[in-house]
């Protein structure tokens, strides 16, 4: 059977690029009611390329987080980012000098595209859903601070409420898969408002601290699940 080619992976990529476009306007419009550059938008966006990680990151700078404490908290929400990485690496072989590419183009959406393919995936299929999905959110961004430098003062700064929007979009799905995750969402809050009642840590380490306790009490209390 012939392994599908770049055509095929960009082919399988479009509803990637749909999805990702508007959210990455927002993200756009977002860093614009934060101050950033037009650059520094694009460099978030090109060189990051993660979603939630970008969002938060956002969150993160508006409270005056600093670099450091943004790349850890990074880190450890995309973590399972290894385990995606190493269920493709086991359904197909993959040329050494590739790997790096390919593995910055994984995400959520394109691993379950990939995932879900009954043909198999190839190296080349990869390359083109990935490259579809990213020219979709580096593009959204870049027409997110276009549009957003264009929009009144007020309209930019009750943008913000998207970020919100955002972030209970993401929870609601697993929620409703599992109450468990709920429970930890609930527990990684409640903890970092103690820390910032009682100014026990930066709103930085303070999520990177919720994040550590909140999925380790996850681990301890429902295992496996």
């Amino acid at each position: 059977m012939k392994k599908p080619g770049i055509k095929e992976g960009v082919v399988a990529g479009v509803p990637v690029f749909a999805g990702y476009f508007p959210i990455a306007v927002t993200f756009g419009l977002l860093a614009v009611s934060v101050k950033m550059t037009l650059a520094g938008t694009f460099c978030f966006s090109a060189i990051v390329f993660a979603g939630a990680s970008q969002f938060m990151g956002l969150t993160m700078l508006g409270s005056g987080a600093g670099s450091g404490e943004i790349v850890l908290a990074a880190f450890l929400l995309n973590f399972r980012h290894f385990l995606m990485s190493a269920s493709l690496s086991s359904r197909a072989s993959f040329n050494k000098k590739l790997i790096p590419f390919i593995a910055f183009g994984i995400t959520d959406e394109t691993f379950s595209v990939a995932s879900m393919r009954a043909g198999g995936v190839s190296e080349r299929f990869l390359l083109g859903l990935n490259f579809t999905a990213y020219a979709g959110w580096v593009s959204g961004t870049v027409a997110g601070f276009a549009a957003g430098n264009f929009l009144p003062a007020i309209v930019q700064e009750s943008i913000s409420i998207c970020l919100y929007a955002m972030f209970a979009a993401l929870l609601v799905p697993a929620v409703k898969k599992s109450l468990k995750a709920g429970a930890i969402a609930l527990a990684a809050g409640f903890i970092n408002s103690v820390l910032a009642y009682f100014s026990l840590c930066g709103a930085g380490w303070g999520i990177v601290v919720s994040i550590l306790f909140a999925s380790t009490a996850g681990m301890i209390l429902f295992g496996e699940e």
